[in-house]
């Protein structure tokens, strides 16, 4: 009677915290409303015309639940210039757009080598935010003196910073630290598996009276910010909008393959978004992401329709290249919760067996030579000043990093045998 009892209280738990979850999910889809408007020409907000009904894809409520203490690990979001981005500014970016315009020629096979993305399409691929422009931001971003904070960044707790020179960037203050460390470290590691479309970041450590943030003192006190805070900031980027997962993403889908019907028929733009797509897919796994795709398929049980609305902090430039955005449960806070997201982050990570060569061949190396950790740490602690104040992975989440990229390996050899006869 008394294991009934303790099996009846459970289930009973176990619906109370979904019931928590879904309420919360649909107050966060508001907040996202706020996040996802641009500051029109006149100082105003623009708005993209999100739907009216709520969606309960996101449960980043679970972004709250306190970090356990743990030991300092030694280490031995989005701007719009006032006038032009840089994003598509160079004349070979704008003659890829050009060209991908076009539909795709039907002699043309999109995937050669079995489960790869072909060399034509590589070559129209979106280059995305370059080393050179990432650099440079970077720089800037060190040295702007803060002139205004307010609201505009999704929760409260972060906000959108305007430089003197007018430009802008997403403040990220963090409820605890992972959400601070899972962006920061999931922006390097995207550089070290060779995908740029997340946009650059920088650290900075809060100072009321020094000369990056003099100018805000008073607004940081209203926020409550804490001085010697390591914050990120992130560049903000303008004219963006929603976008909504593909159809061979979707659960009633047999998922992207080599074989899916009407892959040669699709025009080499959605092509190319397929590939980006991929690529997202990919880091959400190897980071544990979940505050993406993964809340998608896990907010089916409740909401029917949720994949045809637009995924959580992923954005589109009018030429149609993906902006991974707000990749704070990456890694870090990812990792800790993993046993709860799992078999989502699986599920969806089965969904894809075409691969860009690059991305695939990258994985292997990491595979191979079972170093993500020294080069994720090298390439963080050279690039980032306050890599030291902000903390690296721990060697168990470290190995996690190197399992998943294990397992991620054997995925795409077992598409490759999968689909050999090709």
């Amino acid at each position: 009677m008394r294991t009934l009892s303790a099996n009846l209280f459970a289930v009973l738990l176990m619906c109370a915290l979904a019931g928590v979850f879904y309420v919360w999910s649909a107050l966060e889809s508001r907040l996202e409303r706020q996040k996802r408007s641009f500051p029109a020409p006149d100082g105003g907000l623009f708005h993209r015309g999100l739907p009216e009904d709520p969606s309960t894809k996101t449960f980043r409520a679970l972004l709250a639940v306190p970090a356990p203490q743990r030991p300092a690990q030694n280490l031995s979001s989005q701007a719009a210039s006032a006038g032009s981005r840089n994003y598509h500014v160079k004349e070979d970016n704008k003659k890829r757009s050009a060209r991908r315009e076009g539909p795709v020629t039907t002699s043309v096979n999109p995937v050669d080598n079995r489960i790869f993305w072909s060399d034509w399409l590589e070559d129209l691929f979106p280059v995305g935010f370059t080393q050179e422009h990432a650099l440079a931001w970077r720089n800037k971003g060190r040295t702007s003196r803060v002139v205004r904070l307010e609201r505009g960044c999704g929760r409260t707790s972060n906000q959108l910073a305007t430089f003197a020179d007018g430009t802008k960037a997403c403040v990220r203050y963090g409820i605890n630290a992972d959400q601070v460390q899972g962006e920061t470290l999931t922006y390097y590691f995207a550089s070290v598996l060779g995908i740029t479309n997340l946009p650059p970041l920088v650290l900075s450590q809060l100072s009321r009276h020094g000369e990056q943030w003099a100018a805000v003192r008073t607004r940081i006190d209203s926020l409550q910010w804490s001085d010697g805070t390591v914050v990120s900031l992130t560049e903000w980027i303008s004219n963006l909008s929603g976008v909504v997962a593909p159809a061979p993403l979707r659960q009633e889908s047999g998922g992207l393959h080599p074989l899916l019907q009407g892959l040669s028929n699709k025009t080499t733009a959605e092509l190319l978004e397929l590939m980006q797509w991929t690529d997202l897919i990919l880091l959400d796994y190897l980071t544990a992401n979940f505050d993406r795709l993964v809340s998608n398929l896990f907010s089916l049980q409740w909401d029917s329709r949720v994949m045809e609305r637009e995924t959580n902090n992923l954005l589109k430039t009018p030429h149609g290249d993906l902006v991974f955005i707000d990749n704070e449960a990456g890694l870090v806070h990812g990792f800790r919760v993993l046993n709860m997201w799992e078999k989502y982050h699986s599920s969806v990570l089965s969904s894809v067996c075409v691969f860009r060569k690059r991305t695939a061949r990258r994985v292997a190396e990491l595979h191979a030579r079972r170093d993500a950790r020294q080069r994720l740490l090298e390439l963080y602690r050279d690039s980032e000043p306050l890599s030291q104040e902000l903390g690296f992975l721990s060697d168990e989440h470290a190995v996690v990093l190197q399992e998943r990229i294990s397992t991620l390996h054997k995925h795409i050899l077992h598409c490759k045998e999968r689909y050999s006869e090709l």
